[in-house]
């Protein structure tokens, strides 16, 4: 016997193995990603060693391996995200509320320097995009947040 039939054995008969340390792999990496890939990727590897107890070969379990996780991934994976996210909160929070919140100028805004006070109540550094300055009292909405200063454009109330 060559030494590749006997690395073949040897692949066919522990197979089972690295089956089991994909799956074990998977689980671990998807308890800290939280997002169903790799749960669909253990499925899978499931399959797989499902497939090496009944005697299929290795490179046969392979295929049908990465067939079922695709399958999952892209057909099991998306309505348990849904279900998942089905009680969320659709608000909007932290600077994603604050994009196109109205506000007034309370000095002159441009490129360089300004303050606005927004609808919500809080005062901010402020930043025309434009080469155009905003005027005192002039209505503003955001457009960008930069750090801890808002990127503002003039609004035609």
């Amino acid at each position: 016997m060559d030494n590749f039939t006997t690395f073949v054995t040897f692949i066919d008969q522990w197979a089972w193995i690295g089956w089991l340390v994909l799956i074990a792999v998977f689980l671990v990496i998807e308890m800290l990603s939280l997002d169903f890939t790799f749960l669909m990727l253990a499925f899978g590897s499931v399959v797989g060693l499902v497939t090496d107890l009944l005697g299929v070969p290795v490179w046969v379990q392979v295929i049908i391996a990465a067939a079922a996780a695709a399958v999952f991934i892209l057909f099991l994976r998306p309505p348990l995200l849904k279900r998942l996210h089905r009680g969320e909160d659709p608000t909007k929070s932290n600077v994603d509320a604050l994009l196109d919140l109205r506000g007034v100028a309370l000095s002159e805004i441009t490129q360089i320097s300004g303050q606005v006070k927004l609808a919500n109540g809080d005062t901010w550094t402020a930043r025309t995009s434009t080469s155009v300055p905003i005027p005192l009292g002039a209505p503003i909405a955001v457009s960008v947040i930069n750090g801890a200063t808002a990127i503002v454009r003039p609004v035609n109330d």
